[in-house]
């Protein structure tokens, strides 16, 4: 198992780990935002319980105040009905004193008595030590004229007066207290304590009465359109509660989850978002940091390669040098000379990794011909080499490390077709670029790993460091500004690879 499959396999155990962790995490946020919206829903309850509690107690007041309103009514036609009476009964009727004292009981409920051309005759539980009376009279008895209808007295035939009263003190207390008591509720409504933006209606929900929890800003930026809207929202995704007043009137609240629960349920994606970035730049930081390092590596070993490779090569000039003083048969002095060569072609090629190398414009079809023809004599006789490259086709590149790609590649397809079948070259130029596609008949390459294949220490061989297509990758992005990846591949039918240049 080379690195890269280790790591691969890392990724997924990592990537395993990360999801459970995010899915455990997302489980337990959703949980507790659960939890807290029903907490926020049983508040809203009891509040809307509280409302209701308060509203029948409004119920139970306006039925008191409406008995009151009553008891004083009757009070006060009893008043009148002894009035009537008292014309009536001579001075010696026992049901005199009777008489009497119902008018005297009469202690709380203000009335002004009057004869059929409104002349005040009799007044009671007024303030007789007005300084102007008459004037004090007569605007109480406008008063009473508009809050009560008045009850017509009988006293003899054709003879009729007329008896005005008003609210007592007690029965005003009690009003205002129930007019108190209702905007209260209609208060309390709009502040409620669950924190859930509300507004509360009429019964046939065409005029909002308050609201509450809502955004103080916009309301005084523009009330009506902010309310209108804020109200569509909540009879749309909000719930409703019906609230019943005094009188049988029945008015609807309207309300629905706080500002702060719709966050809260959103937070957690938002948190894992910002840190799956966060983790993702780091990464990326992190990888590139680990590359550079890498590249170091490389770059030092290959000077040191070619630092290592240059003592031995000048005693080994030296020495056929030496030979071919001695007489030593050419032929042989030839071959040593030729490996020699080579060797100072790879020593070169090595000192070039990690500095710019000086590029010309090169005849790709004869530089690929060259690589070719180096190849060819190292190559089993079982693998045929077709090259189909013709004509001119200009690119600038270094020779030496142009040509190290092409025997790269090749030797890599000798070996994806373990020693036999056929590698085809071709050279081709289109407008600006100028292409090479070196294809084989080997095993091919998963698409899995088609862009892996390109980094340091992936190799799928036995033995092998894994530095071949990561330096052939180098050296055609890096050195020569061009392109190199897996054009097409198949498994067992082959690959080919393609090399990009700018002409």
């Amino acid at each position: 198992m080379n690195i890269y499959s280790r790591k691969q396999q890392w990724k997924w155990l990592l990537l395993i780990a990360a999801l459970t962790i995010v899915g455990v995490s997302l489980w337990y946020s959703s949980q507790l935002v659960q939890k807290i919206a029903e907490s926020e829903k049983r508040n809203v309850e009891l509040w809307a319980e509280a409302v209701r509690r308060k509203a029948l107690m409004m119920e139970a007041t306006s039925e008191l105040y409406t008995k009151i309103a009553h008891e004083e009514r009757k009070k006060v036609e009893l008043w009148a009905e002894a009035n009537r009476l008292l014309a009536q009964v001579d001075d010696s009727s026992p049901a005199l004193g009777f008489v009497f004292q119902v008018i005297r009981e009469n202690e709380t409920v203000p009335v002004i008595l009057t004869d059929s051309k409104g002349k005040i005759l009799l007044f009671r539980n007024l303030d007789d030590a007005s300084d102007s009376k008459q004037e004090y009279l007569l605007e109480q008895l406008e008063l009473m004229r508009k809050q009560h209808d008045s009850i017509r007295i009988e006293i003899s035939p054709g003879v009729q007066h007329y008896l005005f009263y008003k609210d007592s003190e007690v029965f005003e207390d009690i009003r205002k207290s129930f007019e108190d008591n209702e905007r209260s509720f209609i208060k309390e409504v709009a502040s409620n304590p669950a924190s859930a933006p509300a507004i509360y209606t009429d019964s046939l929900s065409s005029v909002i009465l308050a609201y509450g929890n809502l955004d103080t800003a916009q309301i005084r930026l523009d009330s009506a359109n902010y309310l209108k809207t804020m109200f569509q929202t909540l009879r749309e995704k909000g719930d409703t509660i019906n609230v019943t007043l005094a009188a049988g009137r029945k008015n609807v609240i309207y309300y629905m989850e706080s500002p702060q629960l719709q966050q809260l349920r959103y937070f957690p994606v938002f948190q894992f978002v910002v840190i799956g970035m966060f983790l993702v730049v780091a990464y990326l930081m992190f990888s590139t940091s680990r590359r550079a390092e890498q590249n170091l590596v490389w770059v030092g070993m290959a000077k040191e390669t070619a630092h290592q490779l240059g003592t031995p090569l000048s005693s080994l000039i030296a020495w056929v040098e030496y030979l071919k003083m001695k007489g030593v048969e050419e032929s042989m002095l030839k071959e040593m000379s030729r490996d020699i060569q080579r060797l100072e072609m790879i020593t070169e090629r090595f000192s070039k990794i990690g500095s710019q190398p000086k590029l010309n414009n090169e005849n790709m079809v004869e530089v690929v011909a060259t690589a070719i023809e180096y190849m060819r004599a190292r190559t089993p006789k079982t693998v045929e080499i077709e090259y189909t490259g013709t004509g001119v086709k200009m690119a600038s590149v270094n020779v030496a490390l142009f040509g190290w790609v092409i025997e790269n590649i090749m030797r890599n397809a000798v070996d994806a077709m373990d020693g036999k079948g056929k590698i085809t070259i071709d050279v081709f130029d289109q407008q600006q670029f100028v292409y090479i596609d070196i294809t084989d008949n080997g095993k091919g390459i998963p698409r899995s790993k088609q862009k892996t294949i390109f980094e340091p220490g992936f190799t799928t061989k036995q033995r092998g460091w894994g530095l071949g297509l990561s330096l052939c990758k180098r050296i055609i992005e890096q050195y020569h500004d061009g392109k190199i990846f897996v054009k097409s591949s198949e498994p067992n039918k082959g690959t080919t690879f393609r090399i990009v240049l700018k002409s």
